[in-house]
């Protein structure tokens, strides 16, 4: 916690104790408590929206990507067919030959 050792806690413990009195100390606990919970939360939301903005921002690209992807291969399935007119028109219908027998 905080990078404080147990017996570093207790001696601070023991620091307050005697500078605040012991009338004072379960007062101040609490309310140290509380705003440390209270912080947690609100880091905790934090998190959650920096989480769901990076994510929506992936979705955001991802859907450029797939749009950008799409626009290229139209873009090649044009110029190929400007290439080969041939291919695009429909096959006609012509007679076939007549067999003589």
């Amino acid at each position: 916690m905080f990078g404080i050792g147990s017996t570093e806690l207790l001696v601070i413990l023991v620091v307050a104790l005697l500078v605040l009195g012991p009338k004072n100390l379960p007062k101040i606990a609490h309310t140290l408590g509380r705003a440390m919970g209270e912080f947690r939360r609100v880091s905790t939301e934090f998190q959650r929206t920096l989480n769901t903005e990076i994510a929506f921002e992936e979705e955001a690209e991802k859907k450029k990507a797939r749009k950008a992807a799409a626009a290229k291969q139209a873009k090649a399935e044009e110029s190929a067919l400007a290439a080969d007119p041939a291919a695009s028109m429909p096959a006609e219908n012509t007679p076939e030959p007549e067999n003589k027998a």
